[in-house]
């Protein structure tokens, strides 16, 4: 598989990684908790190591699944998790409402301190490998919320430190106060606006950068039926990059990609992960699955190595079908 480095920590793993939001159930029409923990240990079985997760995935669900699944196995898995969304305090700002719980941003160092050992109960390990702030807090000093991670990392509770979700001056802020590990940022064919904007500063600085919803919330996965309906709280319901008018527009994306996924024997999906990681895309893909043959198909990715006349193909397709997504 093809291996990266996150920043400075030595921490090495798959460019594809595992993402949990979805077995958290939360905001993707319910759960499977059997088949997200098989999915877990799949993606572990078929070489992928970092398993990306976060408290606020299910309030503590999807890292209590992760725990369970790494049950004797946790020296094979790099875990990453988040702090900064809580709903034990009113500090902060209100961000929303899950499971009729108030959720805050809120980064403050005391705030950290509890979510770290939550956290670390959750995954039933004592220490985290990359530990993100989740959504940055502009009520509280981000010296303040890096002296807090670095006191974590003294005591040995995490490895690298990771920042999400933030702007070039945010990121620009922690690195003045501390070392940064990695970025987490949303990435995909269709949501490149970090290329100019937060990539660069990484390079510059030796940070890893973690793509998530490299697939687009399941978007660019393959062909789907225009007519398919999407219920309860599943956020795709309300979306509008998943009309039908827009399905049309891909499957025609998709239709001229069809010999170059058949060339390189591999699935739409795989096409678009491996994308994400070419040269002067992210370090790592984060694949979200909840089934073991999801979880399967998207370690494969971390396989594939697009040649520059793959990249341009996809480029050319992308300007000429995507770029009229509404």
């Amino acid at each position: 598989m093809n291996i990266t480095t996150l920043g400075a920590s030595g921490i090495e793993c798959e460019a594809a990684g595992l993402g949990t939001w979805a077995m958290g159930g939360w905001m993707w029409g319910g759960n499977d908790d059997a088949a997200a923990v098989a999915a877990i240990r799949a993606s572990l079985d078929a070489g992928v190591r970092l398993i990306d997760t976060a408290p606020a995935y299910g309030l503590g669900h999807a890292e209590t699944l992760v725990g369970e699944a790494l049950k004797g196995r946790r020296h094979e898995a790099v875990i990453a998790t988040k702090c900064g969304l809580v709903w034990h305090t009113r500090l902060g700002t209100h961000f929303f409402d899950e499971a009729d719980q108030p959720v805050h941003r809120h980064l403050g160092r005391e705030s950290i301190f509890h979510e770290a050992e939550q956290s670390l109960a959750r995954l039933r390990t004592d220490y985290i490998d990359l530990y993100i702030t989740h959504w940055q807090d502009g009520t509280t000093p981000v010296a303040e919320t890096m002296d807090a991670l670095l006191d974590l990392k003294r005591q040995g509770k995490i490895r690298a430190i990771g920042v999400s979700n933030a702007t070039p001056d945010i990121l620009a802020e922690y690195l003045r106060c501390g070392p940064v590990d990695a970025i987490q940022e949303r990435y995909s064919l269709i949501d490149r606006d970090i290329e100019s904007t937060l990539l660069p500063l990484c390079r510059e600085h030796g940070v890893a950068s973690l793509g998530y919803s490299s697939l687009a919330l399941g978007l660019l996965a393959g062909p789907t039926d225009p007519a398919r309906q999407f219920t309860g709280d599943d956020q795709r319901a309300g979306n509008p990059r998943f009309s039908a008018a827009n399905r049309e527009r891909l499957k025609a994306f998709f239709e001229e990609l069809a010999p170059l996924r058949q060339r390189l024997d591999c699935s739409y999906a795989q096409l678009m992960i491996a994308w994400t990681t070419r040269a002067g895309g992210v370090s790592v893909a984060l694949c979200g699955a909840r089934t073991p043959q999801q979880a399967m198909q998207n370690a494969a990715a971390a396989r594939l190595t697009l040649d520059p006349a793959a990249i341009a193909a996809i480029d050319a397709a992308a300007a000429r079908h995507l770029n009229t997504l509404d």
